[in-house]
């Protein structure tokens, strides 16, 4: 497992800093093969609470409704089960997502009473807990970041007196961090608006092609510093899955881990690099990606067709999106106004507008302007069910109909992988949330 480990970290100075506490690994179970149903898996979470005996006070921290294929429903249907009223808090690790209403809250996690879910207001309902000094930001990052970074948290999960506190959710590739959830479940899940801009910067300055898939980055690195020094006393269980896909691309739970500290992430980042990340032969001159319109109504989070496959992209060839739930740009009125603004311009323009200070205010939204563009190495078309040619066309995309693309590309008989439609081969992506594709030599 290590060997995999250090294979799929960004830099060697990154592996130097490690979380240096004992890391208590409570549950470790999966492979490429395994299969783990629903109530296994509840069962197995329920072992693990079992060890750590009676709670007072406990408060739960799932995805929100873009992680739906992550089984934290059945973890925190399992949570509330065994607690009962001693759960008292649900906040999904929102970040700059858009908050759960009651229906998508009933829709994801049916069961739970939507009395206990607390919305994260990341502009505003958070307290700090330190700060990384810009030193350590300016070594990780190779000396493209000199800006210290905010360990923030919403203020329920420094005050809340709780004395267990549950971070549910999914190992899986990731644009920023590299490998998804851990610390940033909080860190960044429940983080505030300064440490989600500085932190989304650093991983663009760094270079996403760099940080995809690695579970060594910058940003991880960083993380685990303000885990070490700042959060220690915040009594975190990690309960982790990895999901890949049957041979028919329905989901299946492959791995199950939990634990405090990092040594539950490792083991499921090890498992996630065989399962989530698809090595492709050969160089994909069309790809298509679907985007399901329950999970992705922003280009915010859809953008995940261009960060997810772009490893996997000819020069000069050509990526579709599927998207007729796209009716915004950003999350929030402000980030879609920023994507208005100034488009997917390419990471070198995006860097001149944050060291002019033109985009420093906005440092999430500069990273993601970067990280949709393709830099002009091929082109990316567009067809959303709410959003018009002119604005589409406005940030730099190409725009199809939405109607005639999805006449045209049957999702329903298409298969995951390579097809042919009319002579014409391409690759077909059916959720680019539940892995990343690359080429064999990634």
């Amino acid at each position: 497992m290590q060997q995999d480990l250090i294979i799929h970290s960004a830099a060697p100075f990154v592996l130097k800093y490690k979380a240096m506490k004992d890391s208590e690994l409570l549950y470790s179970s999966g492979s490429a093969f395994t299969a783990i149903s629903d109530s296994d898996l509840a069962k197995s979470f329920i072992s693990v609470l079992e060890k750590l005996g009676p709670k007072r006070r406990v408060l739960a921290i799932p995805p929100d409704a873009t992680r739906s294929h992550s089984r934290a429903n059945v973890l925190l249907e399992a949570a509330y089960k065994y607690y009962g009223d001693s759960l008292a808090a649900v906040m999904p690790a929102l970040g700059t997502h858009r908050a759960m209403d009651e229906h998508a809250a009933g829709a994801m996690y049916p069961g739970i009473p939507f009395s206990l879910f607390r919305s994260h207001a990341w502009r505003r309902d958070v307290v700090e807990l330190g700060r990384v000094p810009a030193e350590f930001v300016h070594e990780v990052s190779e000396g493209l970041c000199s800006f210290d970074w905010p360990a923030q948290v919403n203020r329920l999960v420094r005050d809340g007196g709780f004395d267990l506190i549950l971070s549910l959710g999914q190992v899986v590739p990731h644009e920023v961090v590299g490998m998804a959830n851990y610390t940033k479940n909080v860190l960044v899940g429940t983080g505030g608006k300064e440490g989600i801009d500085r932190s989304h910067w650093l991983g663009a300055a760094y270079g996403i092609e760099r940080c995809l898939g690695r579970i060594d980055t910058p940003v991880r690195a960083v993380l685990d510093y303000a885990q070490e020094q700042f959060a220690s006393s915040l009594p975190i269980l990690y309960a982790l899955t990895v999901i890949g896909q049957d041979s028919k691309g329905r989901d299946i739970t492959r791995g199950f881990y939990a634990g405090f500290g990092r040594r539950s992430f490792e083991e499921a980042c090890a498992l996630s690099a065989s399962v989530n990340i698809i090595r492709i032969e050969k160089p994909v001159k069309k790809m298509v990606v679907y985007l399901d319109p329950a999970s992705f109504k922003s280009s915010w989070l859809g953008n995940k067709a261009v960060y997810r496959s772009r490893l996997a992209i000819a020069d000069g060839g050509e990526l579709v999106v599927l998207a007729p739930g796209l009716d915004s740009f950003g999350e929030d009125k402000s980030i879609d106004e920023t994507i208005r603004d100034y488009g997917y311009c390419g990471t070198e323009r995006v860097r001149e507008l944050v060291n002019s200070g033109e985009l420093a205010y906005d440092l999430a939204g500069a990273a993601h302007l970067a990280h949709g563009s393709s830099d002009g190495r091929f082109n990316i078309v567009y067809a959303p069910g709410g959003l018009s040619k002119k604005e589409i066309e406005s940030v730099g995309y190409d725009w199809a109909d939405c109607k005639l693309m999805l006449n045209k590309y049957d999702i329903k008989s298409l298969v995951p992988g390579w097809n042919k439609l009319d002579g014409e081969e391409f690759y077909f992506i059916a959720n680019p949330a539940l892995g990343l594709w690359a080429l064999e030599s990634f």
